[in-house]
């Protein structure tokens, strides 16, 4: 089985350096071009099925791609981007916000709306279990978020729930990745 990884194109927001999760925003034209150049590169690429986060950016990041592929799209919400709850919106270098904290494995902080760490790592390595299982035989390409993919870059290389591990495995917009699993 090959996994292909794919971010959203990029969106006002990312280019404002605020944070985004849950907010349903769309692509912006930069966003748009991005995936019609990722689909470029992954054309030759065999793809049977595309997964994609619900979000407006991951759906319209999945639609363009699949111009080319013209294969089945599912559409799951394991694979939106970790809930930021109280962070979301402010930018990535307010105060309030501490990234170390934020994605500390080992303290694992309880916060009051955002998803915790754990929690969103053990969604993300079930998630990824289940395709392991259901499409063992397929070549699946997943459009999904920077620290979804993070985390997946964690599981399927076996690295340690660090947070530079973390970061250093994050696609940019719309960058992609391949595994042979």
């Amino acid at each position: 089985m090959n996994l292909y990884v794919v971010r959203h194109g990029q969106t006002d927001w990312n280019i404002n350096h605020m944070i985004l999760s849950k907010t349903d925003i769309e692509l912006n034209e930069t966003g748009k071009k991005q995936a019609e150049e990722v689909a470029k590169k992954i054309e030759k690429e065999k793809i049977d099925l595309i997964i994609s986060s619900p979000l407006k950016r991951t759906m319209q990041t999945a639609d363009i791609i699949n111009r080319k592929k013209n294969v089945s799209i599912i559409y799951d919400a394991r694979i939106q981007e970790r809930n930021f709850g109280e962070f979301e919106g402010l930018k990535d270098d307010n105060s309030k916000f501490n990234i170390h904290e934020f994605w500390d494995y080992e303290k694992n902080i309880q916060y009051e709306q955002a998803e915790d760490v754990r929690d969103f790592f053990e969604r993300i390595i079930t998630f990824l279990e289940f395709i392991k299982k259901e499409y063992k035989n397929s070549n699946v390409l997943l459009v999904t978020h920077g620290a979804v993919s993070g985390v997946m870059n964690c599981y399927l290389t076996k690295q340690p729930k660090k947070l530079d591990v973390l970061l250093n495995g994050m696609l940019g917009n719309c960058e992609y990745v391949k595994y042979e699993l």
